[in-house]
């Protein structure tokens, strides 16, 4: 899949959100990006840049307060060629993994972290970490 492709998955996967998802969303901004920069790979302790599909930075909106005022967009980061090896390596499809990435980024906007969201594919017993009919 070319970039101009990716970046139009990842559209789709962001229009997919549920409204009420979606439409909170405030101050954040998409990136793709094709690879996590080096800074960002030993950041987040990835042994490798295959290691880091998305990220996401900013204050997730469980913590903003009145301090938050102008602040800079938080940023959601996709990876493009780390997604694509995945899908290869996994067998997932590259669209449900663009989805999937996209919402677990949206989540830790949303205040949740990776432990949380575990815990909540677990209950719900998702498939690939996605609530049925997301995408």
């Amino acid at each position: 899949m070319n970039k101009v492709q990716f970046d139009r998955a990842v559209e789709a996967a962001i229009r997919a959100l549920p409204d009420d998802f979606r439409n909170r969303l405030d101050n954040v901004a998409f990136m793709v990006e094709e690879w996590p920069d080096r800074a960002t790979q030993t950041e987040m302790e990835c042994e490798t840049p295959y290691d880091l599909l998305g990220l996401y930075r900013g204050w997730p909106i469980t913590e903003r307060g009145t301090d938050y005022a102008g602040a800079l967009p938080d940023t959601i980061h996709l990876y493009r060629r780390p997604i694509m090896a995945w899908c290869e390596d996994s067998g997932e499809s590259l669209r449900d993994c663009i989805v999937d990435t996209v919402i677990h980024e949206v989540a830790h906007y949303y205040g949740l972290s990776d432990d949380d969201l575990d815990t909540i594919a677990a209950e719900c017993e998702w498939e690939a970490g996605r609530p049925p009919d997301w995408a």
